[in-house]
């Protein structure tokens, strides 16, 4: 039992199994799926839908932050890609043709993976800081989005390119395979091979790791490439569920999101080993509870307020330190007070 409860994924695990009883009890609608034309509708559906592009960036995020770094530009780097793919689009005579949307998709990605290699450049080879690095983008990403977009918010009307979220396949939402299909590559790649090793590695002790044969200047950079590739399509999730490229609104704070998503999922902001299925629920915890802000009629100023104090319940909840307090306290609270045999007893 010992075991269990500190395994790292049992108080993220709890923490969403209690959101979501107590979305139950308030609305017993709640875990109710209709199906209407062959697509599943409900709100486990709406949350499936709706954490696709913060599932995608906490993947990248995982993996930066493993290596001991953070990355604060992913939510410029999201405007960006969705100002380039729709701008490809816009520019074509015809949105709706599928080369052109395939076209635009890639300019999008491409774009973003050159943002993540200029990051893992400033990290990895020039030694800075992460969080200034990515500070850097973070302030100049979304000027770049609103040169791009010439100061405007761009929109189309694609039906191809507003399948991507938009759409259902198997009777659910086209966006929630992307997310699925991201989390089994990245699986793949750092639990079947040596890479999340070699990751674990660099983020444990980076110069033991170089001593030993790691080459981590090309472990960090792709770290940092992985997560500006992610970014960049979850930025065109974003906007084609809106159809437009907001440069001020795409992507605002979801580095944050992103952040929180990876510390309740069990992995350390200290680098080392990180836990990928951690993240995931760390995800749809916080989807599931932005939803139940929403629901309960939180005002928006308050909503920060209420999903941090959540979000440190479940931090420390995690914290073992913090358990061993309460469990020492409890074992002196239960403990029988003894007397010496030679102590006197006044009277």
């Amino acid at each position: 039992m010992k075991k269990f409860l500190t395994h790292r994924l049992v108080w993220p695990i709890a923490a969403l199994l209690a959101l979501i009883a107590i979305n139950t009890i308030s609305r017993p609608s709640f875990l109710s799926i209709t199906m209407q034309n062959g697509q599943f509708y409900g709100s486990l559906i709406d949350i499936l839908r709706n954490s696709a592009p913060l599932m995608l960036v906490a993947l990248g995020m995982t993996l930066v932050i493993a290596t001991r770094g953070i990355d604060l530009s992913v939510g410029a780097i999201m405007a960006v890609s969705g100002a380039v793919a729709l701008t490809v689009i816009e520019a074509s005579p015809d949105p709706g043709n599928l080369g052109v949307v395939f076209t635009a998709i890639a300019a999008a990605v491409g774009v973003a993976l050159l943002l993540g290699v200029w990051n893992g450049f400033l990290v990895s080879v020039l030694g800075i800081q992460p969080i200034i690095a990515t500070l850097v983008l973070m302030l100049a990403g979304r000027g770049v989005a609103l040169l791009i977009t010439g100061g405007f918010i761009t929109t189309i009307n694609s039906d191809p390119y507003k399948f991507i979220a938009g759409g259902y396949v198997l009777g659910l939402p086209f966006a929630f395979f992307v997310a699925i299909f991201a989390v089994i590559v990245v699986g793949i790649l750092e639990r079947r091979t040596a890479l999340g090793m070699l990751t674990e590695a660099v983020g444990i002790n980076p110069e033991a790791s170089r001593l030993a044969g790691v080459r981590s200047r090309g472990i960090i950079w792709g770290a940092y490439i992985a997560s500006g590739a992610l970014a960049g399509i979850a930025g065109i999730l974003y906007s084609s569920n809106i159809m437009a490229a907001d440069a001020n609104a795409a992507g605002l704070y979801i580095e944050l999101d992103a952040i929180l998503a990876v510390v309740l999922g069990g992995t350390s902001l200290a680098g080392g080993k990180f836990s990928l299925a951690g993240t995931v629920v760390g995800v749809f915890t916080i989807q599931t509870l932005k939803s139940t802000i929403t629901f309960l009629g939180v005002p928006p100023a308050v909503s920060p307020v209420f999903m941090a104090a959540a979000v440190l319940i479940v931090v420390l909840l995690q914290s073992r330190r913090f358990r061993a307090y309460f469990h020492t306290a409890g074992r002196s609270a239960l403990r029988p007070i003894t007397r010496r045999p030679d102590a006197k007893v006044l009277s």
